[in-house]
């Protein structure tokens, strides 16, 4: 994905270096250039936003049922929900 991303931004920032005006230019790779990549990128790094959130929150759920175990030495440990 980082050549094609490399390979996109060098076309685009050859149209923009064509365009007639400067601001022309700098819209055309606004538009073009970073919405679109940015836009990529968020989307193909869900999976991971995903995977940390949910490691994250198992660590969480398993220090509490660490200190719950510690307040209570004889208590059953609880399984974590299904989500």
């Amino acid at each position: 994905m980082l050549i094609v991303a490399i390979a996109w931004i060098y076309v685009v920032g050859l149209i923009a270096v064509t365009q007639a005006s400067v601001s022309a230019g700098i819209f055309t790779f606004l538009l073009y250039c970073v919405l679109p990549l940015g836009f990529a990128y968020y989307v193909a790094g869900s999976r991971k936003r995903k995977a940390k959130r949910d490691a994250a929150w198992q660590a969480a759920h398993r220090a509490r049922l660490a200190a719950q175990q510690a307040a209570a030495p004889g208590a059953p440990a609880a399984a974590p929900p299904e989500d």
